[in-house]
C-alpha cells in the first residue's frame, strides 16, 4: 500500500489500562495487576535514572 511508509499511530497502552473494567477482577487478580504495575514502574524508574546518569555524564564531558 501507499501508506506503508507513513508513521503508524502509536497505540496508547496506558489509556487502554485506564479504560479497563476492574469490576470483573477478583481480589487476587487485582493484587496480581498491582504487582505487575509496580514492577513496570520500577523498570521505568530504573531506565529513567540510567538515562539521567548517562545524560549528566555526557553533559559533564562536553562542558569541559
Amino acid at each position: 500500500m501507499f501508506d506503508d511508509d507513513l508513521p503508524r499511530k502509536k497505540h496508547d497502552l496506558l489509556a487502554d489500562l485506564a479504560r479497563e473494567d476492574l469490576d470483573r477482577l477478583s481480589i487476587a487478580d487485582l493484587d496480581e495487576r498491582i504487582a505487575a504495575l509496580e514492577a513496570e514502574l520500577a523498570r521505568a524508574r530504573a531506565k529513567r535514572d540510567g538515562a539521567a546518569k548517562f545524560r549528566a555524564a555526557a553533559d559533564s564531558l562536553f562542558k569541559s
